[in-house]
């Protein structure tokens, strides 16, 4: 795990964008965590941890299940709002897995302040 910046200085606008979708999620559906996930297009694929007896997924890696159900080739970004310092590694490893491991993975807490951005890889 590479870590490139703690502070979330030098968010732009469409990282920030994810950031909100994911918080978005967390508060709107009461769970642990929100992801937004940044395919080649451009398009959004926005989820919430899943908690079910038969299922569990983080946030994040639903997002990216909905990015590949949904035709995605590749991934430009992903963000997490989660309570976690950082990304799980099987979080970063479904990131690496549709958009390689350079891709930056976001780690925001519930107030939406980036703690933490760190690569797929």
């Amino acid at each position: 795990m590479t870590q490139s910046s703690v502070d979330g200085a030098g968010i732009g606008p469409e990282d920030r964008k994810i950031i909100t979708l994911a918080r978005s999620a967390r508060a709107r559906n009461g769970v642990a965590e929100g992801a937004a996930v940044r395919d080649e297009t451009g398009r959004t694929y926005v989820a919430g941890s899943v908690e079910l007896d038969s299922l569990k997924l983080s946030a994040l890696r639903t997002a990216v299940a909905m990015a590949v159900a949904s035709g995605a080739t590749s991934l430009e970004a992903a963000a997490v709002v989660t309570e976690a310092a950082s990304a799980s590694d099987e979080d970063r490893a479904a990131v690496r897995d549709l958009g390689g491991p350079a891709t930056p993975v976001l780690v925001a807490g519930a107030d939406g302040v980036v703690r933490a951005t760190v690569t797929a890889g």
